[in-house]
């Protein structure tokens, strides 16, 4: 089982979050924008939707079709962490009927964003229902927010984005469902290749090292070995010291480790360099995973279920060796 590491607050973003009220005099300016993000104005009698990560963001495109209009606040391969909101996310928000987030306190940005706004509608916490995993001791850590990466979960997160479209726009509610039942089937089938290329994997070579700890739900649904993160938490702002490098780079030696994955959020060096000292290969670049973000339109990752496969296959053919 996976055993995560306990995560800390870091002080500047809490003033980055107050500073976030300062803009409410600019929410009034017209915002454009479509799936990389930005804000976009209703069109036609489309429910207008705000949702806040490229993965919640997909899955309301996906849920919602042609009746929908869906601004994305957060940009492909943008650190949902320490994102602070600009004045066209405010403005869109305050325009929007629905906003849908992750939760499970990955967007801390939010809740002033929304007050700023003046939003009155529906906000949808897509983790209802889902089984959070728990940190060590840290009472402001609300858990592993990273909870997309289990396919069963993503398919709770999308029903609850249909239950609120539904209610919200109850005369497209079939449609609604219909591309939600879809949408699980494919959610499924996306599940049953992960885990069949997983168990292509000799036991003894699954084992991951990662940049940050977003990958346990991941771990506990294919029963990989987690062996360490190059940031030992939930959350990227976190601090590796030069110990925990050193301790890392032992038990990579200790395991068998045969490679580090790098995360396309994130910059490589100091993976690269634990890989050197460890004498391991890194994956980095185009090949790197998508851990907190999706990637840009055209990438391997533009989609959910587009990113989850590349990651699968990323970490089956580099274990495999």
């Amino acid at each position: 089982m996976h055993r995560s590491l306990r995560t800390r607050r870091v002080g500047g973003r809490a003033s980055g979050v107050a500073a976030l009220v300062g803009l409410l005099t600019l929410a009034g300016c017209g915002s454009t924008g479509g799936p990389d993000g930005g804000g976009t104005a209703p069109n036609g009698d489309r429910l207008a939707v705000v949702a806040t990560t490229t993965q919640v963001a997909d899955f309301a495109r996906t849920v919602g079709g042609d009746h929908v209009t869906v601004t994305q606040i957060l940009k492909p391969n943008v650190d949902p962490h320490d994102y602070e909101p600009t004045p066209a996310d405010i403005a869109a928000t305050g325009a929007a009927r629905i906003v849908v987030k992750n939760g499970v306190g990955l967007e801390r940005w939010l809740d002033p964003m929304i007050g700023a706004a003046g939003f009155h509608g529906t906000v949808v916490d897509t983790s209802a229902g889902v089984a959070v995993r728990q940190g060590e001791g840290d009472e402001e850590q609300a858990g592993d927010p990273h909870i997309w990466h289990d396919p069963r979960n993503a398919k709770t997160m999308a029903g609850n984005i249909e239950q609120a479209f539904e209610a919200a726009d109850p005369a497209h509610a079939a449609d609604y469902a219909r591309n939600l039942a879809a949408y699980a089937g494919q959610l499924d089938r996306l599940d049953a290749d992960s885990q069949r290329k997983i168990d292509s994997l000799p036991a003894e070579r699954r084992k991951l090292v990662t940049n940050h700890d977003a990958f346990g739900y991941y771990v506990d649904r294919y029963h990989l070995r987690f062996v360490g993160s190059i940031i030992p938490s939930f959350d990227t702002s976190a601090e590796l010291s030069a110990k925990q490098v050193d301790e890392l780079t032992a038990k990579i030696k200790a395991t068998g480790v045969t490679a580090v994955f790098s995360e396309s959020s994130l910059p490589p060096k100091t993976a690269e360099a634990i890989g050197r000292q460890a004498g391991v290969r890194v994956v980095a670049g185009d090949d790197a995973l998508y851990a907190d973000t999706l990637g840009p339109r055209g990438s391997a990752g533009d989609t959910y279920l587009r990113a989850e496969e590349h990651n699968t296959d990323t970490i089956v053919g580099a274990l495999r060796g």
